[in-house]
């Protein structure tokens, strides 16, 4: 299967910002209180149910706050540059090359996955794709944490990020309406939505989903 196009702009992205990301992208205890009530909320549920799969990982920061919290979770990104940093400040977890339209992980295995930050960058048209992925690698009852960037339908194309490195990649700010009704179509059962709007510096407007697939 040849891989999508989106897919090269992502990697060869983010393994050109991957220092400068470590170095400016904030801690997990940083952040702001709902955005880490929602990870500890996330993590109570996982935590009982098996291994959880934090997909697109980047440098391992939030996987290694959630493993912090009692949760038994590996890391998965596309870009070998991150996975590099990761394996190398987090040596006691796992981190693996991968992406998040053909999981290498079997079919139900996942008592829970974390997509944090991660789909923005997939254009729409390939997000059934990846919330199938979620589904079919989520055992029954397992839990999914997707949290992101929102809007009204906005294609961004940064040409510059992260120490204003050249960058390929680009953003689909969906509403979030849409992306609560992508998930149902995959099947899963969206239990929680919290929108955040701009605050703090931010710039954008934030949607986090806490779902399950039923058993």
């Amino acid at each position: 299967m040849t891989e999508p196009s989106y897919l090269t702009a992502v990697r060869e992205s983010y393994d050109t910002v991957a220092a400068d990301y470590v170095r400016l992208v904030k801690e997990p205890a940083e952040l702001d209180p709902v955005s880490r009530a929602m990870l500890a909320a996330f993590a109570e549920l996982a935590r009982p149910l098996g291994p959880v799969a934090d997909l697109g990982c980047g440098p391992g920061k939030v996987t290694a706050h959630l493993a912090g919290l009692g949760v038994p979770v590996f890391g998965v990104d596309v870009s070998p540059r991150m996975i590099e940093l990761a394996r190398a400040a987090y040596p006691e977890l796992r981190f693996t090359v991968g992406s998040m339209t053909a999981l290498e992980i079997g079919s139900g295995e996942l008592g829970g996955i974390l997509a944090y930050y991660t789909t923005h960058h997939t254009p729409p048209q390939w997000l059934p794709t990846v919330f199938a992925e979620f589904h079919r690698t989520l055992a029954p009852g397992g839990r999914l944490m997707l949290a992101g960037h929102v809007g009204n339908g906005e294609h961004l194309r940064p040409t510059r990020a992260y120490g204003d490195h050249p960058v390929s990649y680009e953003s689909h700010l969906l509403p979030p309406d849409r992306i609560g009704e992508l998930l149902q179509q995959a099947g899963l059962v969206v239990t929680t939505r919290v929108v955040q709007e701009p605050e703090g510096g931010a710039k954008r407007r934030a949607g986090t989903f806490l779902a399950y697939k039923p058993r």
